[in-house]
């Protein structure tokens, strides 16, 4: 008896679970990767003065820290140029 009441409670919240799941909107798609995707050539052109003048530290022989160059970005907003600025709203920084 109790076997069959625990099967009827699992299949209950499987049931409730399912008609959930439609009910809820679609989710947006998953955010780049910043280290897979790092700009195509125009935007890394728009900001590589930028990051050469203020974040030249973050640039590593074969390995740049993308993370740390671009909270350095982040951090000069003001001073980088507008090309590059562009370039951070278009990705969402």
């Amino acid at each position: 008896m109790l076997r069959i009441s625990v099967l009827m409670i699992v299949a209950t919240l499987a049931g409730a679970t399912g008609a959930l799941a439609q009910s809820l909107p679609p989710q947006p798609p998953p955010v780049a990767n910043p280290m897979m995707s790092q700009g195509n050539d125009q935007e890394r052109a728009a900001c590589h003065p930028d990051v050469m003048r203020y974040c030249r530290q973050f640039i590593k022989d074969n390995q740049d820290d993308v993370f740390s160059i671009l909270g350095c970005l982040q951090t000069n907003r003001e001073k980088i140029s507008n090309a590059c600025r562009t370039v951070l709203a278009s990705h969402g920084q």
